[in-house]
């Protein structure tokens, strides 16, 4: 379909009977030894459709210019010249101009701006003379034949007598633009055909492979599926405020105190061991097993844990919020009520689980208060046995009022002194002193003075040294101290016992519904237009997914 149309370049020439004038004598360039000895070609006769451009050679002529001036005034788009010269060369004619080519396809009777059949550019024989050209054979000559009469109406196909042989035209009478165009159309039928047939294997693959299974899940969500009914509930978890000390009440009453709380319950709920438990109570099993419940959302009976568990969690949502501390589930059941009983037991499973998840940390509590409360009361004894035995050790009570007490003597004593000493130097001052008086104040300030030395000498041994009433009690003092320190570390441990007490007492965690349970009146589940659309959306992705895998293998295997 791609080769080129081959034909043999032949001239026809006109009958010059036909036009009234001699055809024209066409020179033999093989016989001429030169451009001098040529001999000039005679003019032929004016014709209407071969005109030389610059000569005026009759009056037919001056009548076609005045019909192509006729015909520019008639106002033709490009598009008709275009297709008036097209024409024209398919005719067989010469036109100068496209002009020349609109008078010259009116002068045969042909209108240009009509859309043609192929058969209408094909003349019938009559009386033994070709419509057409035909083709000389190879290495001969062409000879001119006569041209047709112009035929004033539109050439029509003839019609072939019914009782003769059909006169068909020859399929070598067809110039090469319709063959061209024959070619043409019969590729594009073929590209049609094979459209077609790849158009209807893609529905049949699609058909197979999306609708069908569309069409097999939307049967089963619209007439198969039980109807199934959802019970919503919300709640939060609030932390005691008088848990966790101050610290802990920097984040009471947000969602930070109860985040950990708050996901370790989803996960309990959504866990094995939470089945277990509504099943034990709320036969969980046996709603699923009853025989009215669809094949695919039915258990079957006597089914093990894990199947009920896998069915457990298909039927059971449950989100939490961080933001607002809020969590929100959603129970499924064939009916309403069973739904509304599964919510409300979960719920008690969640606030019993939530309570008892810090209750080892409190029972530890009491036992690390105990313990500590005991190690005070043990310091505290031992602190208190080591002043009383420094109190004894020492054989002073009070160290310090001994000290005082010494301190005391010495400045009575030197107050006498200094009295006794005044005294006798007032005697001394006469000029005939009394000597008893004399010596009487003498032996005064010596006995003073030796009871001063004396009491020096004590205050001195109880100030220095080890073993002194200044380092007693300072051991004293330290052991006070520490007494001191152990009462009240024996009170804060008092203290500690009795909050921990009071916290395992009470209860830690409360879980607050905010939305009860409530039957539905109408099935929640299943969505059926919403399944079935997303049943087709899921079988084009796969089939989308198989196709392109397919051809992008068949393209590397084909390179």
């Amino acid at each position: 379909m791609t080769t080129k149309p081959k034909a043999k370049k032949f001239r026809i020439r006109r009958n010059a009977a036909s036009e009234g004038a001699a055809p024209e004598a066409q020179p033999d360039l093989r016989a001429a030894p030169s451009p001098q000895a040529q001999p000039r070609p005679q003019p032929a006769a004016p014709r209407p459709d071969a005109v030389r451009a610059g000569e005026v050679s009759s009056a037919a002529q001056v009548a076609g210019e005045t019909d192509m001036d006729a015909i520019r005034r008639e106002g033709l788009t490009g598009r008709q010249l275009r297709m008036a010269r097209r024409v024209a060369q398919k005719h067989g004619l010469a036109p100068t101009s496209d002009f020349d080519a609109v008078r010259l396809l009116r002068a045969r009777g042909i209108d240009p701006f009509q859309r043609t059949n192929m058969l209408e550019l094909v003349v019938p024989e009559t009386g033994g003379a070709g419509g057409g050209a035909s083709v000389p054979p190879s290495g001969a000559q062409a000879a001119p034949t006569p041209a047709p009469r112009p035929d004033p109406k539109i050439q029509l196909p003839q019609t072939v007598p019914s009782g003769g042989k059909p006169q068909l035209p020859s399929t070598q009478m067809a110039s090469p633009a319709e063959r061209r165009a024959a070619e043409i159309m019969q590729i594009q039928k073929e590209l049609a055909s094979r459209r077609r047939k790849k158009l209807m294997l893609l529905l049949t693959r699609l058909a197979f492979f999306v609708f069908l299974p569309t069409i097999i899940a939307g049967y089963y969500f619209y007439v198969v599926a039980t109807p199934m009914f959802s019970t919503k509930s919300e709640f939060l978890i609030l932390k005691a405020e008088n848990s966790g000390g101050q610290l802990g009440s920097l984040f009471s009453g947000t969602q930070f105190a109860t985040n950990q709380d708050a996901i370790a319950v989803q996960s309990y709920l959504l866990s094995k061991d939470a089945m277990l438990r509504l099943d034990r109570d709320e036969a969980f099993k046996a709603h699923y097993e009853q025989e009215w419940i669809d094949p695919i959302q039915r258990l079957d009976a006597g089914a093990s844990n894990e199947e009920a568990y896998k069915l457990y969690k298909r039927n059971i949502e449950i989100g939490y919020d961080p933001t607002e501390g809020v969590v929100k589930m959603e129970i499924m059941a064939a009916d309403p009520e069973t739904a509304a009983r599964f919510s409300k037991a979960l719920i008690g499973y969640a606030e019993e689980r939530v309570d008892n998840l810090s209750l080892r940390k409190r029972s530890n509590a009491v036992m690390d208060a105990e313990t500590g409360l005991e190690d005070a009361e043990q310091a505290r004894f031992d602190a208190q046995e080591k002043l009383v035995r420094l109190q004894q050790e020492g054989a002073v009570i009070d160290p310090e009022g001994r000290i005082a007490a010494l301190r005391g003597q010495i400045n009575n004593v030197e107050i006498q002194l200094q009295e006794k000493r005044l005294t006798l130097q007032a005697l001394l001052d006469n000029a005939r002193p009394n000597q008893a008086k004399v010596d009487g104040a003498q032996g005064d300030v010596r006995r003073l003075e030796n009871l001063l030395a004396e009491l020096n000498a004590e205050m001195t041994t109880a100030t220095t040294g080890e073993d002194s009433l200044a380092e007693i009690a300072v051991q004293i003092k330290l052991a006070e101290a520490d007494l001191s320190t152990r009462d009240l570390m024996l009170q804060t441990a008092l203290e500690r016992l009795e909050q921990a007490r009071r916290d395992a007492d009470s209860q830690a965690r409360y879980l607050t519904t905010s939305v009860v349970p409530v039957a539905s009146e109408d099935p929640s589940y299943p969505r059926k237009f919403e399944n079935t659309i997303l049943a087709f959306l899921i079988f084009s992705g796969i089939y989308l997914m198989i196709s392109l895998t397919a051809s992008i293998l068949r393209e590397q295997v084909s390179s």
